[in-house]
């Protein structure tokens, strides 16, 4: 049986396009559905449902041009109208994965960080300290502890981030939950492997902990700000060109299609659905 992967489109979400290649290229069945498909508009049903997906992905954006807060309306559209169809959907081990906009979204929905299993809102992503929008590659590094399926065998990795409400934060019994169960799964990093330190730019928001990422206990739902599905191929690196004329000089010829570091948390995606099949 194929992997089945449903990308969220519509309504402002501008990375829908993108991130169904990226899983396509990872070996899953994707389709990209619009949200009115999903939950209906006036006058129109709905006309797809979860519950033959495997895989559901809050692609990036500007979903309802972030009014009312980043992620706000979208998060409570979906909850309002596919609230059941999510339970159902979790209850059978689906996984789900948000990327920027998408990682909002699912803070507001109540889905991440899902303490004890319980949809609220204990969590926020707010406007980055530095007051303005970043458009920037950063570097992530990962905690190997973290019960995320969709990073195991990751250390670091470089992506673009392109956000204006990014700093993660939360109380401190929620960051205590979080530290203990090791769902902080992606920090910022300073370039060299160790967490940005609350530094500016190396962390681009102030988020608290360097974090970059969260997932939920079971590991199966995963949020983060950055975009690996914008390296999912060697040559968007910014440096791409240093980087292949470092590899002649040392005899090897690097191929500007090959895969991308961003790819492996879709093929993980991808194995730990294929494993729950």
């Amino acid at each position: 049986m194929s992997v089945r992967a449903l990308v969220l489109s519509g309504y402002g979400v501008n990375c829908d396009w993108e991130t169904a290649h990226v899983l396509a290229l990872a070996g899953a069945q994707v389709r990209r559905a619009h949200i009115s498909d999903l939950t209906g508009a006036p006058g129109l049903a709905p006309c797809q449902t979860l519950d033959d997906q495997h895989i559901v992905v809050f692609a990036g954006g500007f979903a309802w041009g972030d009014d009312h807060g980043a992620g706000v309306l979208l998060a409570n559209r979906l909850r309002n109208h596919l609230g059941e169809q999510m339970r159902r959907f979790l209850a059978r081990g689906g996984l789900v994965l948000g990327i920027c906009n998408g990682f909002q979204a699912l803070v507001n929905f109540g889905l991440l960080p899902m303490l004890d299993g319980r949809w609220r809102r204990d969590a926020a992503l707010a406007a980055n300290d530095c007051g303005n929008f970043q458009d920037r590659w950063v570097e992530l590094i990962f905690d190997p502890a973290s019960p995320c399926v969709f990073t195991r065998g990751l250390e670091r990795l470089e992506v673009p981030i392109r956000h204006g409400e990014g700093k993660f934060i939360c109380g401190p019994e929620t960051m205590a939950a979080i530290q203990a169960q090791g769902l902080a799964v992606t920090r910022y990093g300073d370039g060299q492997g160790r967490p940005a330190g609350g530094k500016w730019p190396a962390n681009p928001n102030g988020a608290m902990d360097d974090i970059a990422g969260i997932c939920d206990p079971s590991g199966r739902v995963f949020g983060l700000m950055p975009h690996p599905e914008a390296h999912y191929r060697l040559s968007q690196h910014p440096t791409w060109t240093a980087i292949r004329e470092r590899a002649r000089r040392q005899g090897r010829e690097l191929d500007p299609m090959a895969e991308g570091p961003g790819m492996a948390i879709f093929h993980n995606a991808v194995a730990a659905a294929k494993a729950s099949l």
